[in-house]
């Protein structure tokens, strides 16, 4: 049995301001911090072997606090791959004043749908294309060579993953989120079918 884990990094300064933040390079708020360190002293648990992260200094900015936290020295990989989806014209905008100008149902299409891409952003189809072939030829192989590994990335990169993973639907994807700083573990067999997860 193999293990990979995956976090959504800690509360970011524009996730606490309720902005949406996309590719935007923003770093962690003081709740984000305590939020890594909370996810680290869970991971203490655990054997990890490698780590992938995006190259955004919020997710980043996890990975270092939790591999200090707990004194682990091993092989970091980052890459774009796992960036946040892009959400274009939308970027460093208050969501609820979004909401007034836009409506409702409109900012749910945008975030949550599977095909509804921003203004000038990514959707999540597009996310879910750059994320899940490296998964498959840098995250998988490693899983296969029964490494526990950990992925610390962003709310729909990792929607995209766990997609993929759990075999989710387009429509049972826009129901599903993943909180900051919240671990979600999945055992696999040798045939890499789950074995168990746990939230």
């Amino acid at each position: 049995m193999v293990t990979l884990i995956l976090l959504r990094h800690g509360e970011s300064t524009w996730n606490l301001e309720n902005k949406f933040t996309g590719n935007t390079d923003i770093d962690l708020s003081p709740l984000g911090i305590i939020e890594a360190k909370t996810a680290a002293h869970l991971l203490k648990n655990y054997t990890i072997d490698f780590a992938f992260t995006s190259v955004l200094k919020r997710a980043t900015h996890t990975l270092e606090i939790i591999l200090n936290e707990i004194s682990l020295h091993i092989p970091v990989f980052k890459s774009e791959a796992l960036n946040e989806r892009n959400y274009g014209d939308l970027q460093g905008l208050n969501k609820t004043e979004t909401k007034i100008k836009y409506g409702e149902a409109q900012v749910i299409a945008w975030r949550r749908s599977y095909n509804v891409a921003p203004p000038n952003g990514e959707s999540l189809k597009d996310t879910y294309h750059r994320v899940i072939p490296y998964y498959l030829s840098e995250i998988l192989p490693k899983l296969k060579a029964n490494k526990t590994t950990l992925v610390v990335a962003h709310g729909n990169s990792l929607r995209a993953l766990v997609m993929y993973i759990e075999n989710i639907s387009e429509k049972g994807i826009a129901d599903f989120e993943i909180a900051t700083g919240v671990l979600r573990v999945y055992n696999f067999d040798d045939e890499m079918k789950i074995v168990d997860k746990k939230i």
